[in-house]
């Protein structure tokens, strides 16, 4: 009796590694909901508040300096060296590429363009959004402060809102936002909030970022990722438009094929213009002759013509070889006698 063989764990994993035929028809695309916009909306609000309350220097920017003062990293120094490693998976270099890998294998294997276009698009807010903010309200970091219990604004710095906070929540949390099923959009969110609460947890830690810092990036990022069902169309024509100039090249690079010929049909007689098609001439073909007309000879000069071996030999003027008037002519027998031995 035959039995199928039962698949392994590790026979799923490498069977999930095969690239599909076709694009699948079950990826969800997220849409701006009512649920979404409400989110959003809430978020920003928490995000004008924190803002309005750093400027107006209130207690949260007093809990700033009572961490900065309290020095973490004094207080628990054995894990100074594990979070030096740990606040890399907030840095946008390092986690972009590997989101980006991930995301192209995922893109090669999907049949689409849709995870590496999304996260580019997520970057790209990042980068507009944290960095207008950085800039504009120019906050000193608690290393560089200047005043005790100042809210340190408009002093030339770039360290309000985090930017290893926000992006380790725009960075790990894209992954959930393109999960395929809520399964692991579950697990994924979860494991985004956890990476991005450490990170932003480490560099108070490590003392770089002031606390309101910190909650003012976990805002920023969560905002961009709310905000992308609303980038989707224009995320979708930019995938239409790519795979549409590579078939436009790939149609250039193998060339167009020639047309083929038109049929040769009879010959038609052209009528001349202003006679009637019954009264048209009679048409005269010119006789062609049988064969072309023979060639004048050529002129010979007057007198008798020998053959090549009946032509005495003339020698060149100028020549240093003397004539020889012993020489028989080719042809004729020798005038010398033979003798015998």
């Amino acid at each position: 009796m035959r039995t199928e063989r039962k698949l392994t764990r590790l026979d799923r994993v490498f069977a999930r590694l095969d690239r599909e035929p076709e694009r699948p028809a079950h990826i969800d695309v997220p849409r701006m909901s009512r649920h979404r916009v409400v989110l959003f909306a809430s978020t920003l609000a928490f995000y004008a508040a924190i803002v309005w309350a750093v400027v107006i220097t209130s207690w949260l920017v007093r809990l700033d300096w009572q961490v900065m003062f309290f020095r973490p990293y004094q207080q628990w120094p054995e894990i100074h060296a594990f979070l030096d490693y740990y606040v890399v998976l907030g840095q946008r270099g390092p986690t972009a590429v590997m989101i980006a890998a991930w995301l192209g294998w995922r893109s090669w294997r999907q049949h689409t363009l849709r995870p590496l276009l999304t996260l580019g698009a997520s970057l790209l807010l990042l980068n507009l959004t944290v960095g207008a903010a950085k800039l504009s309200m120019g906050r000193l970091g608690p290393h560089y402060a200047t005043s005790v219990g100042s809210n340190e604004m408009w002093l030339g710095g770039d360290i309000f809102p985090s930017g290893h906070t926000a992006n380790a929540v725009v960075t790990w949390g894209i992954l959930a936002y393109l999960a395929s099923t809520p399964r692991a959009r579950r697990w994924l969110s979860a494991l985004s909030a956890v990476v991005s609460l450490g990170v932003g947890l480490t560099t108070v830690y490590l003392g770089t970022h002031w606390l309101s810092d910190v909650v003012l990036g976990w805002a920023a990022g969560l905002l961009i990722l709310l905000a992308l069902p609303w980038f989707e169309p224009l995320i979708a024509r930019a995938e239409t438009g790519i795979f549409d100039l590579r078939d436009a090249w790939r149609a250039r690079r193998r060339g167009a094929a020639p047309a083929p010929a038109a049929p040769v049909g009879a010959p038609t007689t052209l009528t001349p213009l202003g006679k009637p098609a019954g009264e048209q001439e009679p048409v005269v073909r010119e006789p062609v002759a049988a064969s072309r007309p023979a060639r004048q000879p050529g002129y010979l000069a007057p007198g008798p013509h020998l053959a090549r071996s009946e032509r005495t030999p003339v020698t060149p003027v100028g020549s240093r070889r003397p004539p020889q008037s012993d020489r028989v002519t080719r042809g004729t027998a020798s005038a010398r006698p033979l003798t015998g031995g």
